[in-house]
């Protein structure tokens, strides 16, 4: 399921855009300002956001920018009541990928949800980078320092997993499921055992490393 965060401080409008969301699968994380998305963020996953411009202490264009310094993928939908050409041209330059003006039709918000999600899914399953280390999803190869180190799918799938977003903890169930599949027999100790094979790969490996949270699982930091 998607985690959808709506940063919008009427509260009328953050519960309507919150509840079509859910009741079209996705799971909404609603905000009223721009400095409460931010703390969100900080301690969940979010694959999209949807943000009012208009908003106290922290604006939509604000949190747009402070989003794009730590993450150039999530896709980030502007919607406002501004309608100008410099409003959209300023809500593109701080990194919006898409810009809604209001009265927003909600059929037309899911619609452009829908296609943001798989524009980003698209992208980000080819290539990322972690510092100047490259992912290549397509050959399995992981790039860094002129070096190409190609690996086992299960070890390479694992690293992508973690670096897609970079302090956020895994748990190894998550990992269990997605990588191995929700049927397998597989023992999760088999997290454990990868993850030291990654460790001893990418140990001397400048621009990140793999974390063990005692009691929750594990998570890849930037140096």
């Amino acid at each position: 399921m998607f985690n959808i965060l709506v940063a919008e401080d009427d509260t009328e409008l953050n519960l309507l855009f919150c509840t079509v969301l859910r009741k079209n699968g996705y799971n909404p994380l609603p905000a009223l300002d721009g400095e409460e998305a931010l703390r969100l963020m900080d301690g969940a996953y979010v694959d999209l956001i949807i943000s009012d411009i208009m908003m106290p202490r922290l604006d939509g264009f604000a949190l747009t920018e402070a989003v794009r310094q730590s993450d150039k993928q999530i896709p980030v939908l502007l919607i406002t009541a501004k309608d100008s050409f410099g409003d959209k041209q300023k809500g593109f330059l701080s990194g919006a990928d898409d810009y809604m003006v209001k009265p927003v039709d909600v059929n037309e918000m899911l619609l452009r949800v829908g296609a943001l999600l798989r524009r980003a899914k698209i992208t980000s399953e080819h290539r990322q980078m972690i510092g100047s280390t490259m992912l290549d999803y397509d050959s399995l190869t992981v790039t860094w320092e002129q070096k190409e180190t190609v690996l086992p799918q299960k070890e390479f799938l694992l690293l992508y997993k973690l670096s897609t977003n970079p302090g956020h903890i895994y748990t190894r169930q998550q990992l269990m499921d997605e990588i191995w599949g929700m049927e397998s027999e597989t023992e999760a100790r088999t997290v454990d055992v990868h993850i030291n094979r990654l460790r001893d790969r990418f140990r001397e490996n400048k621009d990140f490393e793999i974390i063990t949270v005692r009691g929750l699982g594990y998570k890849v930091v930037k140096k």
